[in-house]
């Protein structure tokens, strides 16, 4: 059973991650959306959870920059948002 549930938490990293960077190719969201940004924290997550199960180390290290980066974007933007007071 929990060979299942991590397996469909990797997945779900896979849909989140690719889906936002679709999502973004086609002009839904912007770079600088927070919704993009966490997808991408959310998706990063998930897929350092399989890696980490699967004892997959540089995979592990890349979804990790990966979330880290969404991270930074996140904040970044809600410390100009309240500068500026819109999304």
């Amino acid at each position: 059973m929990q060979e299942i549930i991590i397996s469909g938490i990797g997945w779900l990293g896979v849909i989140l991650c690719t889906g936002g960077y679709f999502l973004l190719s086609i002009k839904v969201l912007t770079a600088e959306s927070r919704i993009f940004q966490l997808i991408n924290v959310m998706g990063g997550l998930c897929l350092v959870t399989i890696a980490l199960e699967n004892s997959d180390m540089p995979n592990v290290m890349a979804n990790l920059l990966w979330t880290f980066i969404g991270v930074y974007g996140l904040t970044r933007r809600l410390r100009t948002q309240g500068n500026v007071g819109k999304d």
